[in-house]
């Protein structure tokens, strides 16, 4: 029998990764593991930091008994919509879910976020990055766009990570690129649509439109989006849409086509 106020894990995983994702709060002791987009809170500070939220949120324990749902019911009395993760972060585990390796995330700043820096004026990658980071890792996360000569003291004034440069960690690795390497070092290989997406980008960032039929719009789209912002967070802002939607693509429509003709009206016919 389901717990009141909770969600399974299969519930949750669908929903990691797309715009309608709650927060996921995390109230266990600092770990080398979390789950994909989730953010680590005090327990006992709950009344303090549940004004930052927003919307729905998914509260996780160890094992979804201890410490969730107090501190979800506490949320509901906010006005909150809060549930907790059935069986908490143990059944995620058990389950074969994903899981993100924190041990290779920049620090936090106070505020729990953290912060990257890549170079000024992105097209494919340091919007693909951005997007995957807010999405899968941190929603919170800061990004600095800076000229290339500024990219690694910035990196290191913020205690930053450096992201799609010339030899940092996060950069492009023989032919794959720097979503590639997130991805696979962040340890988002389980999500099997950004399997799919992950070649559209490489193909659109490496110049090999070969590999995907999408590739070519996507370079197109993010051409487009470049000379319509003049400002590179705002032009993140709305790069975050464009793979909003690929993501959607890749999980739930690549199989659905489109044909005028099915939608037009029947012609009338004549008696």
């Amino acid at each position: 029998m389901s717990a009141l106020n909770a969600i399974a894990p299969d519930k949750l995983f669908r929903l990691i990764g797309t715009t309608a994702c709650p927060a996921i709060i995390d109230l266990r002791r600092p770990s080398g593991a979390l789950i994909p987009a989730s953010r680590q809170r005090d327990p006992d500070a709950v009344d303090r930091w549940a004004g930052q939220l927003t919307g729905p949120a998914v509260i996780v324990c160890d094992d979804g008994k201890q410490l969730s749902p107090g501190v979800a019911a506490w949320l509901r009395h906010r006005g909150i919509d809060a549930e907790l993760l059935e069986g908490g972060f143990e059944a995620w585990q058990a389950a074969g879910y994903p899981l993100v390796d924190a041990a290779k995330l920049p620090e936090r700043d106070p505020d729990g976020r953290t912060t990257w820096v890549t170079r000024a004026r992105p097209k494919v990658d340091r919007i693909a990055c951005p997007w995957l980071i807010r999405r899968f890792v941190d929603p919170g996360a800061v990004f600095l766009f800076v000229a290339p000569s500024e990219v690694e003291s910035v990196a290191a004034q913020f205690e930053a990570a450096a992201f799609d440069f010339e030899g940092v960690f996060w950069s492009h690795r023989d032919e794959q690129c720097t979503f590639d390497t997130m991805v696979e070092e962040l340890g988002l290989t389980g999500f099997a649509a950004l399997e799919q997406l992950r070649v559209i980008v490489r193909g659109a960032d490496t110049a090999r439109p070969e590999l995907a039929p999408q590739c070519a719009g996507l370079v197109a789209a993010s051409l487009g989006l470049s000379r319509m912002f003049a400002d590179d967070l705002a032009q993140l802002d709305a790069g975050m849409v464009l793979y909003d939607a690929l993501y959607r693509w890749c999980r739930d429509a690549t199989g659905e086509t489109h044909d005028w003709v099915s939608h037009a009206p029947r012609s009338r016919v004549r008696a």
